[in-house]
């Protein structure tokens, strides 16, 4: 594994001159590259020519990528189903369309409201049927812009079918934000499930900036329990396999073992000792520092299932897993109820933390 974060790299550039109370910066170098099997259409040529790629996933269902944002859209004899249209994509998903069928675009539907998704909705038009979770409509009418809040909307799930093809679009609670919903073409077996998984990838910061983790971590169950053969994620530059769904699994169930170990066993005495008391935040910045480090390092050490590291089996894993644990580490104490170690023997069992440190914060 690499040397994360290294100290020439954190030392030679701080051009805020925040010190500690930045975000330090990092350097290519520090990191594993990317493995061959994930950069997809990342350095495709015709994505770099065009823009985009458009592939055919599934009997009349096209997979369309920026190279970064992913959407889908539906080809069904008398008219065109649109999933998302990401800002990234824009015209170029008119421009995919086109490339297959004169069909005029008929119905959109919304994954989720997030604005890096369907940003680019309104291009469609007044004409088209916009579809979505009643959440979504209640967003977008909250926070109006140029994306047309749905006018059919549902709370648990419904069917689309436009000249005998089937949608089936399901919510099943809240995973990486209230409303994110699952479409499902079962004759097809092609599924889009956004910002869960990342295909040959690790998920961007905080586990994709999830609302919910224990969600998100369920979300990887509810996406196995459909019989598909391919899965628009979202992101980053290829639609997915069954496979891949399986391995991301793998890799939210391990970050949650090691950070429920993590709450468990890591102890506080070193930091109560070094740190003191007399600003908690710093106590409990370095207490959660400690607890990310440690399930991070145990993360990413473990021999997975198919005898790799996960920064060998998911691009970018030596990058974001430490984000993706601190959220998960938070979300057991706020969605599950665990309590870390120090919260339970010092705060709990009433010990005092000054005979730790002190009150002067030095140790």
């Amino acid at each position: 594994m690499s040397n994360h974060h290294s100290i020439s790299s954190l030392q030679a550039h701080d051009p805020y001159e925040l010190g500690a109370a930045g975000m330090p910066y990092t350097t290519q170098a520090d990191y594993l590259p990317i493995p061959a099997g994930a950069t997809g259409t990342l350095f495709n040529p015709e994505r770099l020519k065009k823009g985009y790629v458009r592939q055919e996933i599934g009997d009349g269902i096209h997979y369309v990528t920026s190279g970064a944002y992913d959407a889908m859209f539906v080809q069904t004899g008398n008219g065109v189903i649109v999933v998302d249209t990401p800002p990234l994509l824009g015209e170029n998903m008119r421009r995919a369309i086109a490339e297959v069928t004169k069909e005029p675009e008929t119905h959109f539907i919304y994954s989720h409201w997030h604005k890096d998704h369907t940003g680019a909705s309104g291009i469609w038009g007044p004409k088209v049927q916009y579809i979505g979770h009643q959440t979504t409509r209640d967003h977008l009418l909250r926070w109006p812009d140029s994306s047309p809040a749905p006018t059919e909307t549902f709370e648990t799930g419904t069917t689309l079918d436009v000249n005998g093809v089937h949608l089936e679009l399901s919510y099943k609670g809240q995973n990486h934000c209230e409303g994110n919903i699952f479409i499902y073409a079962p004759k097809q077996k092609v599924l889009a499930a956004i910002d869960i998984i990342s295909p040959g990838w690790t998920p961007f910061k905080n586990c994709d900036a999830s609302e919910s983790f224990r969600g998100w971590i369920e979300a990887h169950d509810q996406i196995l329990e459909y019989d598909f053969n391919a899965i628009v994620a979202g992101h980053c530059n290829r639609w997915g396999t069954r496979e891949d769904a399986i391995t991301s699994r793998e890799y939210a169930q391990e970050m949650v073992a090691f950070s429920r170990e993590a709450l468990e066993q890591c102890g506080y005495t070193d930091v109560l000792e070094r740190i003191g008391f007399s600003n908690p935040w710093v106590l409990w910045d370095n207490y959660f520092n400690e607890m990310t480090n440690y399930a991070t390092k145990k993360v990413l050490t473990k021999t997975t299932s198919n005898g790799q590291t996960w920064a060998q089996r998911l691009a970018g894993a030596d990058v974001m897993t430490k984000y993706h644990v601190y959220c998960i580490l938070e979300a057991m104490r706020l969605e599950w109820g665990l309590l870390s170690k120090m919260e339970s023997e010092v705060f709990i069992t009433k010990r005092d933390p000054l005979a730790f440190g002190g009150t002067n914060g030095n140790g």
